[in-house]
């Protein structure tokens, strides 16, 4: 291989983290107080539930397929958790969670048995989850009652100096980056990923590791969405509208190819981290409206994916050559 290529291939794989790296350097000298603890665990906590839910959306990804339903699903849970919180955190988090993996469950089901598309499934159930949250509550937020202190815990407070949704991130990716790069459920993704046909053939049960990664990605959505009601102190059916789209821009900007079979928990960490960082440096000018924000944002990400599809194009010709 080529200087050129292999200089492309190091930045295909670590792109992101250049950039993070980079745009970390440019804030600590224009910002005063971007280097500061606080303003760092700032940006940690004000991401650690959408790194959740971008998590479980590698899982899906990898395998070649996408779930649009993530942010219902953690409506669906946060108001659940609200309703169940005076019966302790342990009650909040299992009916949440559990009712997210159950619907996570369904779309891996419809997507595997019924061979129905994954883009058309989980539109379907974000369309249904989110009436049905809207539904429930009469399109009112639910509190949690105030003796809820356990709960409220989860998304407001310490461990040490950590918070807490920062200590639950740093868990969730860990334990990512095990389940992928040493089980064997990990490397069935990869390979459905990189060609499901030839997973098939090779006697790999395709359709559990399918319904398996909608599982989880729905979860975690789950495990969000209580940790979002507990720091807002209310369960709110209108919660994560659109954060599907953050979490697949975390999952691309970090380097995982949205066809498959390509990237991971550590790619997808450092692509949350980097729109955090960019975001926190877009508040601290102060001069940039939110509106403005989302355009750069969309601009961003189509430069990230136009560069992933150049490197990705001159390594297939290097591999041809």
């Amino acid at each position: 291989m080529s200087k050129a290529n292999r200089i492309a291939a190091w930045l295909r794989q670590e792109g992101a983290l250049v950039a993070l790296v980079g745009v970390c350097i440019f804030g600590a000298v224009r910002y005063e107080p971007f280097p500061t603890p606080e303003n760092l665990l700032n940006v940690l906590r004000q991401n650690s539930m959408l790194g959740l839910i971008a998590l479980g959306m590698t899982f899906v990804i990898l395998t070649g397929g996408i779930d649009l339903s993530v942010g219902s699903l953690l409506a669906i849970a946060g108001v659940l958790a609200a309703k169940f919180a005076h019966h302790g955190m342990g009650a909040a988090l299992l009916v949440g969670v559990g009712a997210a993996a159950l619907l996570g469950l369904v779309n891996g089901v419809v997507i595997a048995k019924a061979r129905i598309q994954p883009f058309i499934t989980t539109l379907a159930m974000m369309i249904a989850a989110r009436g049905l949250a809207l539904a429930a509550t009469g399109e009112q937020s639910v509190r949690v009652d105030r003796l809820s202190e356990g709960f409220t815990w989860l998304g407001r407070g310490f461990l040490g100096p950590m918070p807490v949704p920062v200590v639950i991130l740093a868990l969730g990716f860990a334990l990512g980056w095990l389940v992928l790069n040493h089980t064997r459920f990990g490397r069935h993704v990869y390979a459905i990923g990189d060609n499901e046909e030839a997973a098939r053939l090779m006697g790999l049960h395709v359709s559990s590791v399918t319904i398996g990664v909608y599982t989880v990605s729905g979860a975690l959505a789950g495990l969000a969405g209580v940790m979002l009601a507990s720091r807002l102190g209310a369960g709110q059916p209108v919660a994560g509208t659109g954060w599907e789209l953050d979490a697949i821009a975390a999952v691309v900007v970090g380097g995982t190819l949205l066809t498959g079979g390509q990237g991971g928990a550590s790619s997808t960490l450092v692509g949350v981290l980097l729109l955090g960082v960019l975001f926190n440096l877009f508040n601290l000018e102060g001069t940039i409206s939110p509106w403005w924000q989302w355009v750069l944002r969309g601009l961003f990400l189509l430069v990230v994916v136009v560069v992933q599809s150049r490197l990705s194009a001159k390594r297939a010709t290097a591999a041809h050559a």
